[in-house]
């Protein structure tokens, strides 16, 4: 089987079911844990967006010029704060109103530890799973991207908002009690969310009473030292695979970040 890797896709099972896209294939990557698993790079790498033949990949998947053009490869996507929308800069005004002008979720997660993260209403539970999170918690329900964004900053002065992927990998995490933790941190940040509501109104923050979700990944066995696979220096990539968490596939020899090499053309076998 031959075709341009996608990022992995997940349903929240128990434990959570993935396949691997490889062009219009879907490979069923639950069935291969404990197996022999083998990707080959075949050295070429195709624009997710215009499928263009690029040397290198940029913003997961995108050729340069795609890259520079697309709203979903500015900045303001991995820091939501700095949204420029209402400048009326948009790269992509439509894509924008679409994507950003939504209602998005504020989250505690436990990834490789407490964090905090945003996502749209329309990736719960695909941004915590993959993510790697073990446990995930909604917090509060806003209007717009921008206003996740500056809600996750008030709070990531008190914690992490970002994973340590490693960490997350070697499945060492301890079971967090997220509800005490959204009480401890929520009126820290009370005269921020205050100027926020002053800011765009009294109904852009909603916080929310919801239960904690728990996820569980189909490993085996974690590593106890990771070592990355990269198709730029390795075209293969071969071994038993113990697990999936996050967008990793976790081999007994490796491991390799999937969504990083997003328009690689591979052969699965």
């Amino acid at each position: 089987m031959q075709g341009t890797l996608r990022k992995l896709k997940s349903s929240l099972t128990e434990p959570v079911q993935y396949h691997l896209p490889v062009g219009d294939n879907l490979v069923d990557l639950n069935a291969y844990i404990g197996k022999e698993l083998t990707l080959t790079f075949s050295g070429t790498i195709l624009c997710s967006n215009c499928g263009k033949k690029t040397k290198k990949s940029y913003s997961q998947g995108h050729c340069f010029v795609c890259m520079r053009k697309l709203a979903s490869c500015d900045m303001c996507i991995m820091k939501p704060e700095t949204c420029h929308y209402d400048q009326g800069t948009c790269r992509e005004p439509q894509w924008g109103e679409a994507n950003c002008m939504i209602p998005h979720y504020v989250y505690l997660a436990n990834t490789s530890g407490l964090k905090v993260g945003i996502t749209r209403h329309t990736q719960i539970p695909t941004r915590w799973v993959d993510q790697g999170a073990t446990q995930a918690l909604p917090i509060f329900k806003v209007q717009t991207r921008l206003q996740s964004g500056l809600v996750e900053v008030a709070l990531a002065e008190f914690i992490a908002d970002k994973t340590n992927w490693r960490n997350m990998l070697k499945g060492q995490n301890e079971s967090i009690d997220l509800k005490a933790a959204a009480a401890e941190l929520i009126p820290q940040i009370s005269d921020k969310l205050n100027e926020l509501s002053e800011l765009f109104g009294a109904t852009a923050i909603e916080q929310l009473d919801e239960d904690v979700v728990d996820l569980n990944f189909p490993v085996t066995e974690y590593p106890t030292k990771i070592s990355s696979f990269n198709f730029d220096k390795n075209p293969v990539v071969s071994g038993v695979l113990q697990g999936i968490k996050g967008q990793y596939l976790i081999f007994d020899n490796g491991v390799i970040n999937i969504r990083k090499f997003t328009s690689y053309e591979v052969t699965v076998g």
